[in-house]
Formats: C-alpha cells, structure tokens, sequence
C-alpha cells in the first residue's frame, strides 16, 4: 500500500507491507539509518523517535498506521550546522560509549523537555527508565539532560 508519512517536517510517499513497523521505514525505505534496531521488541528504546512530540519505539507502531502524524527523528535535530543542546550536552558530559542507544536517549531526552523544561533528576530518571544503555553511562545521560535542560531555558 502507498501511503504519506510526514518525517522530519517533510511528506515522503512510501510503499509499505500492512505490518512493516516505523523503524523498518524509516532505515530501510527513506534510508535514515540514524534510528536504531535494538531488540525489536520495544524493550531497549535504542530505535525511540518522536511521535507528534512524544518519544515512541518506532519498532512497534505500523507505518501504515501513521498518517497524519509527525514524526521526528535524530536527523531532524541539527539546524544549520549547530547540533540541538541535547546533543551538545551529551558530547560534553560525554554520555556515550558504544554509542547505540545514543539517537534513541537523545531523542527521548528531547521528548521530555519538550513536555517539563526544567526536570528534577528523579524526572528525568522516571522518563529515561524505558531507554537502556549497555555501556551504564546513566549518570552522565542524567547530567546531559539537566544541563540541556538549563540551556533552554
């Protein structure tokens, strides 16, 4: 079936299978491989995106289920050569490793201070919870995230 997915401020006309997920789309239809396939399962959060700007596994939800919606992923957060805070943040406190899990933190990082611009730790830690890192760098996600959280406001 052809459908229209808005992703990442653009409509993009895509064949799809009735099953085929978001993040099968998205890396393997419009080749943006910045989101990640983890466990498949919508467990690990390394394939998190932005759904009408709430962070969402995009292993789970059907593509053809998402028209209409706007869809953000990690490829959207760089305007003009300056990365967004949070990705600023998380180079500085340098809360990544292996780097995996990275574009699915980072965008449900943006998720929450998109919804709570100035999180207490213990709020961040309760949206990060679904987002795992291999690597154990949570407290450094956790200061990447409350410092970002201060260069917004």
């Amino acid at each position: 079936m052809r459908i229209t997915l808005r992703v990442n401020g653009a409509p993009h006309q895509v064949d799809v299978a009735p099953a085929q997920t978001l993040l099968s789309v998205l890396r393997d239809n419009l080749d943006l491989t910045g989101t990640k396939y983890g466990c498949g399962e919508g467990y690990c959060g390394a394939c998190t995106v932005l759904i009408d700007g709430q962070p969402v596994k995009s292993c789970q939800p059907k593509a053809s289920l998402l028209q209409g919606k706007s869809i953000a992923t990690i490829e959207s957060l760089e305007r003009n050569g300056r990365l967004h805070p949070v990705q600023e943040a998380f180079l500085e406190h340098e809360a990544l490793q292996c780097g995996y899990c990275t574009p699915g933190m980072i965008m449900a990082a943006v998720g929450l201070l998109a919804s709570n611009r100035m999180p207490t730790d213990d709020a961040i830690v309760k949206a990060m919870d679904k987002n795992v890192c291999r690597c154990g760098t949570y407290p450094r996600i956790v200061a990447a995230i409350k410092e970002a959280s201060h260069a917004r406001a």
